[in-house]
């Protein structure tokens, strides 16, 4: 009986530890999907679970990268939520095909409605042209619950390949598979940034998962492991000598 109760107290520790990882990873705001065509148009989510057991999510602010601006920026309206989209001027001009980008959305904010405990919510926005020379934008998402508190979705991945404890919302770029790189049909060049929704279809390139999903999966798989090596050893244990 006594190793019954070690095994089972090891169980219990490695169920533990599985749960302790995946529901951080689980937790973090992240961009839906993750990957998008270089050079073309996308409609993308920010997936906003609420951590917090006794306060609700009220405010979400999301910041458009400068380095990489986006001439085309559009939101989905969202029952309950009012949305501001702020337009900055650019450290430097940006050469686009639609001519010098000087101005560009910087910052859309959500707000006034809520988010409660063991709930998330997904803010949609379309967007493009998409850049064609780099691998990623990073959207770094402030997010304010209802008691005050603020937490700064914006580390930067680690270089040994970790996850950081609050990662920026990331979006892959991968290279344009062929056809026409703006969906069905294309923004009219005249069109001033941000002012219409360009035509949007879904990007060729398979999302990959999310790391949450991923390591929650993983660890699912580590808890069965250890239940074979208990019943194994259990077995070996009540095997009657020859």
């Amino acid at each position: 009986m006594s190793f019954v109760r070690r095994a089972a107290t090891v169980l219990a520790a490695a169920t533990a530890l599985t749960v302790g990882l995946a529901i951080p990873a689980l937790a973090h705001v992240t961009i839906q999907p993750g990957t998008a065509e270089q050079g073309g148009f996308t409609k993308v989510a920010f997936r906003v679970p609420n951590e917090r057991d006794d306060a609700s999510t009220t405010k979400i602010e999301v910041s458009f990268p400068t380095d990489h601006p986006l001439a085309f920026v559009s939101v989905k309206p969202l029952p309950g939520w009012d949305v501001k989209v702020t337009q900055g001027k650019l450290p430097k001009p940006v050469k686009t095909e639609y001519g010098d980008l000087e101005e560009a959305v910087t910052k859309i904010v959500w707000s006034g409605g809520k988010i409660n405990p063991g709930e998330f919510q997904e803010f949609e926005v379309s967007m493009g042209q998409l850049p064609k020379d780099t691998d990623s934008l990073v959207f770094p998402t402030k997010q304010t619950y209802s008691g005050g508190e603020v937490v700064d979705w914006s580390d930067a991945p680690k270089t040994d390949g970790t996850e950081a404890e609050h990662p920026a919302p990331t979006l892959k770029l991968v290279p344009a598979s062929g056809g026409d790189e703006h969906g069905t049909a294309s923004a009219p060049a005249s069109a001033a940034p941000a002012a219409a929704a360009p035509s949007v279809a879904p990007v060729a390139a398979a999302t990959s998962a999310s790391d949450g999903t991923a390591r929650l999966l993983g660890g699912a798989g580590l808890v069965v492991g250890v239940i074979g090596v208990v019943i194994g050893a259990l077995g070996l244990r009540r095997r009657p000598a020859a």
